[in-house]
């Protein structure tokens, strides 16, 4: 059975993706003043999930290279194509598909230890962050969508209550 926060992760990957529909790739590279441009976003995103799921808890596995040196943490701000951070985007997070299928309580709560990390980490951990990181993404592109005066955005939050409940503890 799929764990609780394994499909809160997919109801907010829903969300990031339902926030940028419509976009056009002129407007998704758009940089305005200090905020990343929304084919950064994604591009980023899809580059922590494979630094996660794939990288870190899947023996080193990289299945799109250039996104560490495009859109990894600290890199130069870029305005990547959105077709490409898109596509990169669905590879990993498909490819990630299993290994969070495979997620159990206490799966999450194992601890392991990652290069250049001083402290242990766990999935569980790691599931969390990535689901605050989208959300955190998700304002930003929106911000920079109102501000390039669109129109008839999604609102928050979706159709939470059916497509990703609460599930009380021991109840998954």
């Amino acid at each position: 059975m799929t764990h609780p926060l394994v499909r809160q992760l997919r109801f907010t990957r829903g969300e990031f993706t339902r926030a940028l529909d419509g976009l056009g790739d002129a407007d998704a590279r758009m940089r305005l003043g200090p905020m990343n441009c929304i084919s950064w976003n994604i591009g980023h995103m899809a580059w922590q999930e494979q630094r996660y799921w794939l990288t870190r808890l899947q023996g080193g596995r990289v299945l799109v290279p250039e996104l560490n040196d495009l859109v990894g943490y600290g890199r130069p701000a870029c305005t990547p194509p959105l077709e490409q951070m898109w596509a990169a985007w669905r590879a990993v997070t498909e490819a990630a598909e299993p290994f969070l299928e495979s997620l159990s309580s206490a799966t999450l709560a194992e601890e392991f230890s990652a290069p250049g990390v001083p402290i242990p980490l766990t999935a569980g951990n790691l599931l969390q962050r990535v689901i605050y990181h989208y959300w955190y993404h998700t304002g930003e592109s929106m911000a920079v969508r109102q501000m390039l005066g669109h129109t008839d955005l999604a609102e928050f939050v979706g159709n939470i209550d059916q497509e990703a409940p609460y599930i009380p503890e021991g109840h998954a």
